[in-house]
């Protein structure tokens, strides 16, 4: 189970990554506010250790530089 829910949160990672490099974000909040928009319950759990949230910022303000 706990191999299932490693991948469920990878998921989700890798779906914010891909909503922060449209350029449509400002911030993590923002990303993780459109997860849960999109039905991803695990949204919170997956963005929760700050590495995370800086990459998904990271790649928000990547994304709107250009």
């Amino acid at each position: 189970m706990i191999h299932g829910d490693d991948r469920s949160l990878q998921a989700a990672r890798a779906r914010a990554y891909a909503l922060a490099e449209t350029g449509r974000y400002d911030n993590s909040n923002a990303v993780q506010e459109a997860l849960v928009a999109e039905g991803w319950s695990n949204a919170g759990r997956a963005l929760d250790s700050d590495y995370a949230r800086k990459a998904v910022g990271e790649r928000c303000r990547a994304a709107q530089a250009h």
